[in-house]
């Protein structure tokens, strides 16, 4: 499915929007470091700090307000940033905590499973009250099934991955807990592939991931949003706004020599 204009241009807007603001907010970081300086020119070292300074903020300004945008037309609703509950049973909680420790001794995830585990007590016992991360990306599909994000960084940090499993299944828990029959996915997205063009190295991540129902990489996030091919159709909109914007770009970091 081709993007359609609209949607071409929110998301170039975004992307230049993104980028000129990071211009006007940053400011390279003041160590002395002259050899570098010597070999590499100020110029180059001031680009580096600027990349490394972008690559921190890319998920909430530039990812989830492009993915938000591709979402829009193909699911009946799409949002960033999403505050999706705080309420939780204390069997869910009690199920959740049983589940991570079967997967610490090594037992396979099976996130379908999971859900179920999780739905037969979304509402016993105690209600307790749990201040949980803000979805990166929620989306509800035209059949009511309700999809959650969690946005990470193209080779996320493995020791978090307990952390990151526990997040998505509270996300389910209280979902569940609104509407025990509610048809909920809960998922840890990176946007692109750092191996390519070989494969992702999805082995890292098993253990705590089901890698078939919880993990969306690279084209797999972005063609679920948008269709097929919208992941090229972003890398495109990518490369526009930078060949649109390398003259401004250029005449900012001329200032550093």
């Amino acid at each position: 499915m081709a993007l359609i204009d609209e949607q071409i241009n929110k998301i170039e807007q975004t992307i230049r929007d993104s980028l000129r603001k990071k211009f006007r907010s940053y400011k390279p970081e003041s160590k002395n470091m002259p050899f570098h300086y010597r070999l590499l020119g100020r110029d180059r070292m001031a680009l580096f700090s600027f990349i490394h300074s972008l690559n921190t903020t890319f998920g909430t300004s530039i990812f989830e307000p492009v993915a938000e945008t591709l979402a829009i037309l193909n699911f009946v609703m799409a949002k960033k940033q999403y505050v999706v509950g705080n309420t939780i049973s204390e069997k869910a909680q009690a199920e959740i905590q049983h589940i991570i420790n079967n997967l610490t001794l090594g037992k396979d995830p099976n996130k379908k499973n999971e859900i179920e585990m999780i739905r037969k007590v979304c509402n016993k016992g105690k209600m307790n009250t749990l201040k949980t991360v803000k979805v990166d990306l929620f989306l509800k599909s035209r059949d009511g099934s309700i999809h959650l994000f969690d946005l990470k960084t193209a080779k996320p940090n493995i020791s978090n991955f307990k952390d990151f499993k526990r997040t998505l299944l509270e996300w389910v828990a209280i979902i569940l807990f609104k509407n025990p029959t509610a048809k909920v996915h809960s998922y840890i997205a990176i946007p692109y592939n750092p191996y390519e063009p070989k494969p992702y190295e999805r082995w890292t991540l098993k253990g705590m991931l089901d890698l078939d129902d919880e993990l969306k990489v690279a084209g797999e996030f972005w063609d679920f949003l948008g269709g097929k091919g919208a992941y090229t159709e972003v890398l495109d909109c990518f490369e526009r706004v930078g060949i649109e914007l390398r003259p401004e770009i250029d005449e900012y970091f001329d200032r550093f020599k």
